[in-house]
């Protein structure tokens, strides 16, 4: 099968990659371009473990082909920290232990980022519901919502 090749950032990087027209942009980011931060959970857009965001809007990379991501920018969890720090987010996962075995943990970090970017103040309720598409069977989610709340006010503190 013949690749297709594509240009599109990657965490603020210009990209460029080749791929079959049938791989996802799951399969491109981990196998391709070694984004493994990415995780792959259902691989049928039910888990969030594959989330990324595509143009600043929340996907699951398993349910969009790489060849979409022709001049589109895509952030990932290795686009989180900065050499020097954690993002806040990050941060406060750790300080609420609100993780455990991994699997979940990056899709958690980019919804919760890219719900901060949209909602900066976001209520328990609005916490709960934007990240309903993240499934985690370790934590309870308790300790996800208190780390997101934690870091909405560290965000808001910095602004």
């Amino acid at each position: 099968m013949s690749k297709i090749h594509v240009q599109t950032t990657i965490n603020g990087e210009a990209t460029e990659f080749l791929c079959e027209p049938r791989q996802s942009l799951l399969e491109v980011l981990r196998e391709t371009l070694g984004f493994t931060g990415t995780k792959e959970g259902c691989n049928d857009g039910n888990c969030g473990a594959c989330s990324v965001t595509l143009d600043g809007v929340l996907i699951d990379s398993c349910l969009m082909l790489g060849v979409e991501a022709e001049g589109k920018s895509i952030g990932t969890v290795e686009g989180l920290a900065s050499p020097e720090s954690l993002h806040p987010i990050q941060q406060a996962f750790l300080e609420h232990a609100a993780l455990q075995c991994g699997i979940c943990t990056p899709g958690f970090l980019v919804a919760s980022k890219a719900l901060l970017d949209h909602n900066p103040e976001p209520s328990e309720h609005e916490i709960r519901h934007w990240l309903a598409g993240n499934l985690c069977r370790c934590t309870g989610y308790d300790k996800i919502v208190r780390a997101v709340l934690e870091a909405a006010q560290t965000v808001r503190a910095s602004a």
